[in-house]
């Protein structure tokens, strides 16, 4: 399976939801948590160019925000 990496924050609904659908479908992912990480956020922002989470990275695909069928489609679900 792909590596997913997600960039979140503590407040954000959406990572919520995007861990729960990784939770519901046994998708190992590695977390980073922006809000406290500032290096990763310094990361987050140059791979995605993005300064909204969450930023999800299945492979070398990007998504932002909480994308379910396109999330389902790059992990074959």
């Amino acid at each position: 399976m792909k590596e997913v990496t997600i960039y979140t924050t503590p407040t954000c609904g959406y990572c919520k939801m995007a861990k729960e659908f990784f939770a519901t479908n046994n998708v190992n992912y590695i977390e980073y948590n922006v809000g406290t990480d500032l290096e990763k956020r310094k990361e987050m922002i140059e791979r995605s160019g993005q300064m909204g989470v969450p930023v999800i990275f299945v492979g070398d695909e990007m998504i932002v925000g909480f994308d379910k069928p396109r999330l389902s489609g790059l992990l074959g679900l």
